[in-house]
């Protein structure tokens, strides 16, 4: 039986063929490749027993959305972080290949990442205080540019006297941008606190995600089972790392064209605009659409002509067209192509469900699901060789 078992590895590895590994899995395929495998069998079910399973499923699914919405406070950030911690997963295992104990890798990358978002929001911090503070005049000027296309439109109703008093006068529009800020303000104390929760969660999901992901696979009781597991954290490791380290380069790319663009339009603060349009890229479909009608109501806002003013969004549009259908299929390949309505649906679910920061996690999650999906099928195509 040995003798057997040893031909049919060899068979199996000449035919798939060699594949780089890590430590760890190198380390739990070995243990896992002498387990006993479990004698196959298959349990005869009812229309009664399938139709009581998938009304368990029902119910478990409910009361699980209903577990997401209602804990969001903790979830949204424990979630980012371990996305996040999933997307630098190729990073740390590199620094821990040279030597780096997993402690300090886990420091270096969390400190990283909190530079990061600590010089953004120092760098966006001038400009939009100053779009705070010119708020009034702003507004004063979009319903003088506006007027005239409005008074066009009859059914509308809206003259100069309708902007006089009214809901939609000046001083309605200025209370509720105070309301607004108001809100804001409301909630920078839950966003402390996300935040922190965040760094946290990063901090010790990055220090801890050997022990963890050795622990997840050692639930499993079977051989196959724990081959699988072993797998599926790999390939999905490996997708969001190659993906957001692509997307961020090329997106990159468009926020630097954005922002030449806004500079020769004559809009105000393109490095804003370049920046706006880097971090929406990241959100399929509606980032691109409210960055284009953003650029759009700019663009009038800035030139007396109405061609001239759309002439910036026009230009955006066309170079995020070309990058999202050119360059970047060119760059990832047909491997991490998703179908557009389950990444659309799925936008809209986790917006409704957690607002931007669910628009944000959307398509991480998507790649997660596909790329669990795929290994779970892989029988259904070319295997990778998995390690003796």
């Amino acid at each position: 039986m040995g003798f057997a078992n040893g031909i049919r590895k060899q068979a199996k590895k000449i035919a798939i063929g060699e594949r780089r590994t890590s430590a760890w899995e190198d380390t739990l395929t070995t243990a896992t490749e002498e387990m006993p495998q479990a004698p196959a069998h298959r349990v005869q079910k009812d229309a009664l027993d399938v139709s009581m399973a998938w009304a368990m499923i029902g119910i478990f699914a409910i009361l699980g959305l209903a577990v997401l919405y209602q804990m969001s406070l903790i979830l949204i950030p424990i979630t980012l972080a371990v996305v996040v911690g999933m997307i630098l997963g190729m990073a740390a295992e590199k620094l821990s290949k040279l030597g780096v104990p997993r402690v300090t890798v886990a420091i270096i990358l969390s400190s990283a990442v909190a530079l990061v978002i600590f010089f953004v929001v120092s760098s966006l911090s001038g400009p939009l205080t100053t779009l705070t503070n010119e708020a009034p005049a702003f507004i004063e000027r979009t319903i003088n540019r506006i007027m005239p296309y409005l008074e066009q439109i009859r059914w509308l109703r809206i003259t100069p006297a309708s902007l006089q008093s009214g809901p939609i006068s000046i001083n309605a529009l200025l209370e509720n941008t105070g309301n607004v800020l108001h809100v804001v303000t409301t909630n920078l104390t839950p966003a402390l606190v996300q935040a922190l929760i965040f760094f946290a969660a990063l901090l010790l999901f990055l220090s801890g995600r050997v022990n963890l992901r050795k622990t997840i696979i050692l639930t499993f009781r079977t051989r196959q089972q724990r081959l699988t597991a072993i797998r599926v954290i790999s390939s999905v490791e490996r997708v969001l790392g190659f993906y957001f380290a692509t997307a961020s380069v090329i997106y990159a790319a468009l926020g630097v064209v954005m922002a030449m663009i806004a500079w020769a339009g004559g809009l105000s603060a393109p490095a804003l605009w370049g920046f706006f349009a880097f971090l929406s890229s990241f959100i399929p479909y509606l980032g691109i659409t409210m960055m284009t009608f953003s650029i759009a109501v700019a663009g009038i806002l800035t030139h007396n002509g109405i061609i001239i003013g759309l002439l910036p969004a026009a230009a955006f549009f066309i170079v995020h067209l070309v990058m999202e259908n050119l360059v970047f299929p060119a760059v990832m390949g047909r491997r991490l192509e998703i179908n557009p309505f389950i990444v659309f649906v799925a936008i809209i679910f986790w917006t409704w469900m957690w607002g931007a920061v669910g628009a944000m996690l959307a398509l991480p999650l998507s790649l997660i699901v596909m790329t669990i999906v795929d290994e779970l099928f892989i029988e259904e195509k070319v295997l990778p060789q998995l390690p003796k």
